[in-house]
């Protein structure tokens, strides 16, 4: 409710909305240190994270019926597979490994962007996806211990199910694609459900913890991204949170002491390199085209 009355009056157009996404990208980037600090298993820190974030997206959305299309269960399901894939995965390998792989989204969103939603992916696209991949091949070309390649490929699962759920809540843009997220944590944290008993300790910090990344590291940050969502591309809305791997894996230095090899930071910076370099591409010939 609060959210809602912060934005009324506000003339939503595209630039406001590229600032909320930067601004849920911030919001984002604490996420990976924090899932390290916490000393629980990693599905009771997704599923319990998901139990408050869930709480603050219903009284954020108030659903007037629990009857969702397909389109909102799909990404209801999408949401589940990214978030469980990168809690896990970021207690595997590296906070900055797993959240550039998962930046790979954008591939998965040109590849299927126009199935779902009829929405064509241009050379410029094309051309990032290609540098994009690249970065991705150097995550799996470092020297990884079995631990390692499988936080690698549980962060290409997590970034799989960023793209589907942006598609979907995409394709729900003239309905209420917060509908998604609400039930996608629901998922998270029956799903979870079954470990709790065995993974909770009762140390008021760990609790600190997962009730930040429940209310504002994922509730906060996705119902600014909702707003946003209806106002951009698919393809815009994973493009312009990139301030998170940027800042993830500098918190991780600057609150853990973690680092990552110089392979991956390769990777990363292709990553990163693919990202920026489309969306300001895109961003000049949508001037040049449209002058105001």
């Amino acid at each position: 409710m609060f959210i809602k009355i912060l934005f009324y009056g506000i003339r939503m157009n595209r630039g406001f909305a590229v600032g909320l996404l930067l601004i849920t990208g911030i919001i984002w980037s604490t996420g990976g240190f924090l899932i390290k600090l916490i000393p629980w298993p990693p599905l009771v820190i997704a599923g319990l994270r998901s139990g408050f974030t869930a709480i603050i997206i219903f009284f954020y959305s108030r659903p007037k019926s629990c009857q969702f299309g397909k389109s909102t269960w799909a990404g209801a399901i999408c949401y589940a597979l990214m978030v469980i894939c990168f809690v896990a995965g970021n207690k595997l390998t590296s906070s900055g490994n797993v959240i550039l792989i998962q930046y790979a989204a954008p591939v998965y969103v040109a590849l299927f962007g126009y199935y779902i939603l009829g929405e064509r992916s241009t050379k410029i696209d094309w051309i990032a996806i290609i540098i994009i991949l690249t970065g991705l091949v150097c995550f799996f070309l470092e020297e990884l211990s079995f631990q390692q390649f499988w936080g690698n490929a549980l962060a290409l699962l997590s970034g799989l199910g960023f793209a589907g759920l942006t598609l979907f809540m995409r394709k729900q843009k003239n309905d209420n694609p917060i509908d998604s997220v609400l039930v996608g944590n629901i998922i998270t944290f029956l799903v979870c459900s079954p470990f709790y008993h065995n993974g909770v300790t009762f140390e008021p910090v760990n609790w600190a913890y997962i009730i930040f990344l429940g209310t504002f590291q994922l509730g906060l940050a996705y119902v600014l991204y909702s707003i946003a969502i209806k106002h951009v591309s698919a393809l815009d809305a994973i493009i312009y949170p990139v301030i998170e791997p940027i800042l993830n894996p500098i918190l991780a230095l600057i609150f853990i002491g973690e680092t990552m090899t110089g392979t991956a930071k390769l990777g990363g910076l292709l990553v990163i390199l693919g990202v920026v370099g489309r969306g300001v591409l895109k961003e000049y010939f949508i001037v040049k085209e449209n002058p105001s």
